[in-house]
C-alpha cells in the first residue's frame, strides 16, 4: 500500500477520491486524540509520511534492487488489512462488514487499483522520484478530459492552462532527463491511465457501495481494507503469473533482517498516510489540504534527487521545477473554480 503519488486527485496508495476530501471525517470512524496544535501536528505528519513512502519505496526497488514489486505490494497491502482489522476490532475505528454483495460491487474497480499500484511500483524502480512526480501530472489532464467525456463536466480557461503547462513540463522533462529509461517512462504513461481510470471510476462504486452497506456510507477505512483486502489474492495470482516466485525462493534480500524492517515500515507508512490524511482535513480543510499536497512535492523531488544522487541538467531541473509550480497552479485553479460553481 503506498501513497498514490497524485495528490490532486486522491492518494494512490490509499485509493482514496478527491471529493472524500471534502467530507470531514465523522467522530465513529476515528477517534482522535486532543492534543494543542492538531493543524500543524497532522500537516507534519501528512507529509513526512507521503514524502517517506515513495522514498522508502525508491530506496527498496532501486537501491536494494528488489525485482518483486507485486510482492512487495502484496506484503504492504497484507501488513495494512492486519492493522485496520485489529483496530476495528479493539473499536478504535470502524469498518463495513465485507459481504459477498459489496465484494461484488467493489471488485471491477479493485482490478484497476491494484494495476495502478503494481505500474507505480515499476515505474519508480526505474525513472527518478522527481521525474515520477512530474510525470504523474499527466493524470490530471486525462481525468480532466475523462470528467469532461464521461459526466459532461468543464472546466474554465485557468484549469486548462494549468493541465496545459503540466503537458509541457513532462515532454520537456523527458526530453531533457539524462537517464531517460523507455521502459520506466512506458510503466508510467499506463500508470496514469490507470490511476485516472480508478478516479473516474471510483465515484460510480462509491455510489453503489454505498446502496448495499448496512449503514448506508462507506468510510475510508472501509474503503482501505476492501481494497487491500481484496488485491490479496489477485496479487498472489499475479506473483505467480510474473513468476516472481522463483525469485523470491533465490535472492538473499529475504535473508537481511534490515530489508524486513525497511519493507514492514514501508507497510506501516501506508496506513500512517491514511490516518494522518484524514486528521490534517479534519483539522483544516479541503483547500488547505489540496495546496499542500501540491506543494509537498517540492520537497520530495529535491530529496529524491539529492537522496539518490540523480544526474541532472539545469535544464531538466528547470523542467521539473516549472513542473511542480504547474501543479500548485492547477490545485488553485480547481480551487477557484470549484468555489465559483
Amino acid at each position: 500500500m503506498k501513497p498514490s503519488i497524485n495528490d490532486e486527485q486522491f492518494d494512490m496508495e490509499n485509493g482514496k477520491l478527491d471529493k472524500n476530501r471534502e467530507k470531514i471525517p465523522s467522530s465513529s470512524s476515528i477517534r482522535v486524540v486532543k492534543v494543542q496544535n492538531q493543524a500543524l501536528l497532522s500537516g507534519l505528519g501528512y507529509c513526512l509520511s507521503s514524502c517517506s513512502m515513495i522514498l522508502v519505496n525508491k530506496f527498496v526497488l532501486s537501491s536494494y534492487d528488489f525485482n518483486a514489486a507485486i510482492s512487495l505490494m502484496l506484503y504492504q497491502n497484507l501488513i495494512s488489512v492486519s492493522i485496520v482489522s485489529i483496530l476495528s476490532l479493539l473499536g478504535l475505528i470502524s469498518t463495513e462488514p465485507l459481504t459477498w454483495i459489496l465484494i461484488k460491487v467493489w471488485l471491477p474497480v479493485n482490478v484497476i487499483f491494484v494495476g495502478m499500484l503494481i505500474t507505480s511500483m515499476f515505474s519508480l524502480k526505474y525513472i527518478n522520484v522527481a521525474m515520477v512526480t512530474v510525470l504523474k501530472n499527466v493524470t490530471n489532464v486525462i481525468t480532466a478530459l475523462g470528467e469532461m467525456y464521461l459526466f459532461k463536466k468543464h472546466h474554465d480557461s485557468k484549469v486548462w492552462t494549468a493541465l496545459f503547462l503540466m503537458i509541457i513540463s513532462a515532454i520537456t522533462g523527458g526530453i531533457t532527463d539524462l537517464a531517460f529509461n523507455a521502459t520506466g517512462y512506458a510503466w508510467q504513461t499506463l500508470n496514469c491511465f490507470l490511476t485516472a481510470s480508478y478516479s473516474l471510476t471510483l465515484r460510480r462504486v462509491m455510489d453503489t457501495a454505498k446502496q448495499v452497506t448496512k449503514s448506508g456510507n462507506i468510510n475510508e477505512f472501509s474503503m482501505v481494507l476492501l481494497n487491500n483486502t481484496l488485491s490479496l489474492p489477485l496479487g498472489i495470482f499475479l506473483v505467480i503469473v510474473f513468476n516472481e516466485v522463483d525469485y523470491l525462493l533465490k535472492t538473499p534480500l529475504l535473508r537481511l533482517p534490515s530489508f524486513w524492517m525497511v519493507i514492514t515500515f514501508s507497510g506501516f507508512l501506508g496506513l500512517v498516510i491514511s490516518f494522518t490524511s484524514m486528521w490534517f482535513l479534519h483539522q483544516t480543510g479541503a483547500t488547505t489540504y489540496s495546496l499542500v499536497g501540491s506543494l509537498n512535492k517540492i520537497p520530495l523531488s529535491v530529496a529524491g534527487i539529492f537522496l539518490f544522487k540523480v544526474p541532472t541538467s539545469l535544464e531538466n531541473s528547470s523542467s521539473i521545477f516549472f513542473g511542480l509550480l504547474a501543479g500548485v497552479f492547477f490545485a488553485r485553479a480547481k480551487i477557484r473554480e470549484k468555489s465559483q460553481s
